[in-house]
């Protein structure tokens, strides 16, 4: 049986394409669109628009955009507001088209990511603000076992201290690893 467009989209690996901003994890909307394309070709996605054709929707205080995606028939809306470079709601009389355009992006990437590219990104986005690692010790701490054991190539202990992280914390770490080790620890879980 052929796997489904969630299941086919939430195995790609995005790590590799994300930029993280403050606390916050980012997947470029360009590449995930061009991940859905290369599996999806007639795959689609429509910018809403208010009654008076604007791209946004407003409360007459604030800002919002709609999108959605369908890929194989299944469309998926994400609603996002638009907000500032702290992920602040914009006032209205402030708001530019770059704002929009920005927040018309980002949609679109979270309506990617209910169909499963990348949905791992936004686990725990409604959970509230916990800090990744109990201490900066714990994260040091492990960040020298990986690097001990990528050292000396043990995959099975990558993948067993790989197991121990919680997602938010594999996520966090994998950032602070170079590209040559990035490689030792995407063998360990081919091996």
């Amino acid at each position: 049986m052929a796997k489904s467009v969630f299941e086919t989209l939430n195995k790609i690996d995005v790590n590799e394409h994300t930029e993280k901003k403050g606390n916050l994890t980012y997947l470029s909307w360009a590449w995930a669109w061009a991940e859905v394309k290369k599996k999806y070709p007639d795959a689609n996605y429509l910018v809403h628009e208010n009654k008076d054709e604007w791209n946004y929707f407003t409360d007459g205080r604030s800002a919002w955009v709609k999108t959605s995606v369908t890929i194989d028939s299944i469309s998926h809306t994400e609603m996002l507001p638009v907000l500032d470079f702290k992920n602040k709601s914009i006032p209205l009389d402030k708001i530019t088209s770059f704002n929009v355009n920005t927040a018309i992006q980002r949609s679109l990437t979270k309506a990617i990511a209910r169909h499963g590219l990348g949905l791992y990104i936004y686990a725990g986005e409604d959970l509230p603000d916990l800090p990744i690692w109990e201490n900066d010790a714990l994260k040091d701490k492990y960040l020298l076992s990986f690097k001990e054991l990528i050292g000396e190539s043990e995959f099975g202990g990558i993948k067993e201290l790989w197991k121990e992280l919680t997602k938010r914390q594999q996520n966090d770490i994998w950032k602070d690893f170079d590209n040559q080790e990035k490689i030792v620890i995407k063998e360990a879980f081919t091996n």
